[in-house]
């Protein structure tokens, strides 16, 4: 059935469209902006915060543009989003917010980025207009990777609805009423008491400094300062397609010379590439897979390179923990090949090896103190910094990222492959091991090593690969509804996979946690997922070496330190073990 066209006047601009498009939608059509608070295209639309009022022609009071619908009440009706009525009401509704906020911008984590600062300049707001009664919360510190200032909260909810709209989580929400309401968790405990999994897209959607990671710069700085300290670097693959955003660059921009030629001035012994150890997951990993399959093994094995989705099954669905790979994540397998095999190829102790990873993520900041991360008898891990922290790094340093020249990764745990690279977007890791998987079994070239069915930013994939006549069963899942989607379905019965990659992130680890923090605007009129991820995969279609297996560092490793992939000394250096966590 063909839905109705309604036509409306926006501004004097007639404007036609289809029938319960909101007037936020249809201004958008027209080229207009209305500013907007507590919506996120999707997954909140509460019109809690009144920013985005308009007035209606016959309407008795402005309405809120984000859920109020087009009908054909509205045929031919004038929509007004900038009169002296709006405006107002706008920038009383803003100094209202104001009068109960931490007005400390000079030293919040999000000055200049914060969209209540931008929309308070923007209005002409007075900061003190509404003096009067306030509250006081204390900042919760509790878990290593976040930390919760309600005194920054505007009570938007879009924490609260990527919580629960992304992952199915739920562990905050809106409690108390009226004056005395704050985001929280339940019975008021602290985040580390509940099943946050960590994943961070509560700081994502958020639009002041209410939430921000849990910061380590200065203890990157104290280890670069410290002369007796031998001090790596290494970065994972989407921090070299987010990092240029920080400094103005378009969405999607490969600063992978940059940022390398950024982290030598720093003074660090070696700058290394995380990819490398992609690498060497996808030969554990495929290995283990080709064990499974073979030996009987539990099926479908589910991958383990996302911390936030390994911590979501401890919690939710510790059934599931047979399955999951016991390979430790690229990021752990880094530290630990670097505090074993590198560390005695150059004579260090490993006591003396500091191991910095800068990640789109800040489950991984949970991640390197995990229990079974200590391969060389400390952890593997020193220090973990998001995307964004390695801008303010930069920043801070005095240096003008922008024009820097390109320079290459160190050796030789600097070098690594396409497959390598597209673990950062959501089907990559699945991808990569398809690529080494079917070489390994079919004992010939893959002709074509773009693996698309397992492409894009949808929350779930399927394929069925056959591979030296064996149908292999896959799925891919990003953000953990999706997952338990899946989860759910492998439970009753209703599908069967050989193999299942899961990111938490919606869209993987491009849009992961500690990646650049894009206004509600961008976030919902641009496909920031599919625009990193397609810099990733163009910079694997140009790459030379595009298979893990062929890595001339992975081979080094196996040949002179690991003897195979899945032995002895691999297990101990490169696996790990996982626990049941409570669920409350």
């Amino acid at each position: 059935m063909e839905t109705k066209m309604i036509n409306v006047k926006i501004n004097g601009l007639p404007v036609s469209v289809p029938k319960g498009t909101t007037i936020l939608e249809a201004a958008q059509k027209a080229g207009i902006k209305i500013p907007t608070l507590c919506y996120l295209k999707d997954i909140n639309a509460i019109g809690a915060c009144r920013v985005c009022v308009v007035e209606v022609q016959g309407a008795r009071s402005l309405v809120a543009s984000c859920v109020y619908p087009i009908d054909e009440s509205m045929e031919g009706k004038e929509i007004t989003t900038n009169s002296k009525k709006v405006l107002d009401s706008r920038k009383t509704t803003v100094e209202l917010i104001l009068s109960d906020h931490d007005k400390s911008c000079l030293s919040c984590v999000r000055n200049q980025s914060c969209e209540l600062q931008t929309l308070s300049q923007e209005l002409g707001c007075d900061a003190v207009k509404f003096r009067g009664e306030s509250v006081s919360y204390k900042k919760d510190f509790s878990t290593p990777y976040l930390v919760r200032d309600n005194n920054k909260c505007v009570l938007c909810r879009r924490c609260v609805a990527a919580c629960k709209q992304y992952q199915g989580v739920s562990v905050i929400g809106a409690n108390a009423r009226g004056f005395d309401t704050h985001i929280g968790s339940a019975f008021e405990k602290d985040l580390a008491d509940v099943a946050c999994v960590g994943c961070g897209q509560c700081i994502n959607v958020c639009p002041t400094g209410a939430l921000h990671e849990k910061e380590e710069i200065d203890d990157v700085l104290a280890a670069l300062a410290d002369k007796s300290k031998y001090v790596i670097v290494a970065t994972a693959p989407s921090v070299r397609v987010g990092l240029g955003e920080e400094f103005g660059m378009p969405i999607g921009t490969n600063v992978e010379g940059k940022m390398v030629t950024a982290l030598r001035m720093m003074g660090f012994n070696n700058v290394f590439d995380v990819n490398m150890t992609a690498d060497l997951t996808i030969l554990e990993e495929g290995t283990e897979l080709l064990g499974r399959l073979n030996n009987g093994g539990t099926l479908p094995l589910l991958t383990s390179c996302s911390p936030a989705w390994i911590k979501y099954v401890e919690h939710y669905y510790p059934e599931f923990i047979p399955n999951l790979s016991s390979c430790k994540s690229p990021q752990q397998m880094f530290g630990a090949v670097c505090k074993t095999y590198y560390a005695e190829k150059m004579g260090i102790d490993p006591k003396d090896m500091i191991v910095v990873s800068v990640m789109p993520c800040v489950a991984k900041k949970f991640e390197k103190g995990r229990a079974d991360q200590s391969a060389a008898g400390v952890p593997d891990i020193d220090i973990a910094i998001t995307t964004r922290e390695l801008a303010k790094l930069i920043k801070r340093q005095g240096i003008d990222f922008k024009s820097l020249p390109d320079s290459t990764f160190d050796t030789p745990l600097g070098i690594s492959s396409g497959a390598g690279l597209i673990f950062g977007a959501t089907g990559g890791v699945m991808e990569a091991a398809l690529r080494t998987v079917y070489e390994v079994l079919e004992k010939k070239p893959l002709e074509n090593l773009d693996f698309t069915a397992v492409r894009g930013t949808q929350g779930i994939k399927e394929a069925t690969v056959n591979i030296a006549g064996i149908d292999v069963k896959v799925a891919v899942a990003s953000g953990l509804l999706n997952a338990k989607e899946l989860l759910e379905r492998i439970k009753k019965g209703e599908a069967e996979y050989h193999f299942v990659e899961i990111m938490s992130c919606p869209g993987g680890c491009v849009n992961g946690g500690g990646q650049p923090i894009k206004t509600a605007y961008e976030r919902n009129n641009m496909d920031i997922q599919a625009l990193r991820a397609k810099a990733i995969y163009d910079t694997d279609k140009a790459m030379t070496l595009r298979k893990s297996h062929e890595n001339p560092v992975v081979k080094e490793l196996y040949e002179s330190y690991f003897g195979e992939p899945n032995s002895h000394k691999a297990h101990e250096v490169l696996h790990t073990s996982y626990v049941k966590r409570d669920n409350f």
